[in-house]
């Protein structure tokens, strides 16, 4: 079985990250999404956050952040994602849009309220001494 091939944004500021809850979900989820039949990383990113929060990701500042794996949320046993990362700055204001309920900065103690491969991202930046 493929992985689910999924692209994330963080954006992190004073040691909490921005991350958004989906309408009828409980857990919180880093922006970002599936790609589109022929997107490639960039073209999702900027789609997707676009769609999601409003606000335009500039290309010229998007940096990769590693790449994550792990049991999907809500999915049966064995099924896992595969989060490609990425940072860049944006214009605009955040703003819940399209499926999202909710947008938060979330600190490490929020740990439990994501899911499985956001709780592996907020390791990493933890250890990274980037998440409070």
């Amino acid at each position: 079985m493929a992985d689910i091939d999924k692209i994330a944004w963080l954006h992190l500021v004073d040691g909490a990250i921005l991350s958004t809850r989906s309408k009828g979900r409980d857990a919180f989820y880093l922006p970002g999404g599936k790609r589109e039949a022929g997107e490639s990383d960039l073209e999702t990113l900027v789609r997707e956050i676009r769609e999601e929060l409003t606000v335009t990701v500039d290309p010229a500042t998007v940096t990769p952040a590693g790449v994550f794996r792990a049991q999907a949320d809500s999915h049966p046993l064995g099924t896992m994602v595969r989060m490609t990362c990425y940072e860049a700055s944006y214009t605009g204001t955040l703003t819940a849009a399209s499926e999202i309920a909710e947008v938060a900065w979330l600190t490490y103690a929020d740990r439990p309220r994501v899911s499985p491969v956001d709780q592996l991202i907020f390791d990493h930046l933890r250890e990274a001494g980037r998440l409070s």
